[in-house]
């Protein structure tokens, strides 16, 4: 169906072309706000008109839904789609920080086929596909076999004392990133509650549950994509054997946001 090198040769290049624009790397770079505390940057959007004119070439039959285009419902008419966030972690990425990352996911009916994250500040291409594996740098990976929730890895800024009994590790500022933390054994526990956006997990829940890890919404229901309103609230990405206790854990606090 799908040129695989192809598509990765893509998701390659996108990443050149903003790490080319990252100011890490000594460049200059235009920054405004689309909206109050929501940056936005030039590379955004050069990285995502390359994007769709290349990804719109390799599968021209694709909806399309990005982070930096007008969505329009014609994606909704067929079974494919694209979910693309050119730079995820744009705040880490305007402040020449490493946690950013090209994300790329082809999802048919609801469920994603292909994802691939390129993080060439941190020297990584992650990839994912559905029934065959997820991949680091070439190398397979086996997500977090934890069995116990208290002491799990966290990827987070600070913990609510609450959660006091958690372990806090590294926390890129892209989300993508993050969950890949826990495809990779980096981390046991990855969870937000608020409403979020397909294009922000779309590839890197694909490459987290081909590694075995458990991925569901705030609530432990799944996770569908390319939807008449493309957002879910939250996402929860953990070592199989601990997500029911998280779940548990955070449920409240999940439906209290919410509003449930």
């Amino acid at each position: 169906m799908i040129d695989r090198e192809r598509l990765e040769a893509i998701v390659r290049e996108a990443g050149r072309m903003a790490h080319d624009m990252w100011p890490g790397a000594g460049h200059a770079l235009e920054v405004w706000e689309k909206s109050p505390n929501n940056p936005v940057c030039a590379a955004d959007i050069a990285v995502d008109n390359f994007l769709k004119r290349e990804l719109g070439a390799l599968l021209p039959s694709a909806g399309w839904l990005s982070e930096e285009t007008a969505d329009a419902p014609a994606r909704l008419g067929g079974g494919l789609a694209w979910l693309v966030d050119p730079i995820d972690g744009t705040r880490d990425f305007i402040r020449g920080r490493k946690g950013w990352a090209v994300s790329v996911a082809l999802v048919s009916s609801g469920r994603p086929l292909f994802g691939m994250l390129h993080a060439p500040a941190r020297g990584e291409f992650w990839h994912g596909e559905a029934g065959k594996g997820a991949w680091r740098n070439g190398e397979v990976l086996a997500a977090s076999k934890r069995t116990e929730l208290p002491g799990a890895r966290v990827p987070v800024d600070h913990l609510p004392p609450v959660d006091a009994d958690l372990t806090i590790v590294d926390k890129p500022n892209s989300i993508a990133l993050r969950i890949a933390m826990v495809a990779a054994d980096e981390a046991d526990l990855l969870a937000t509650l608020r409403w979020g956006w397909e294009w922000d997990i779309a590839a890197a829940a694909l490459i987290a549950r081909e590694a075995g890890a458990a991925v569901t919404d705030a609530f432990g229901g799944p996770l569908n994509y390319n939807k008449r309103d493309p957002r879910a609230f939250g996402v929860l990405v953990t070592a199989p054997a601990i997500h029911s206790a998280a779940v548990d854990r955070l449920a409240d606090r999940a439906r209290e946001l919410a509003g449930k």
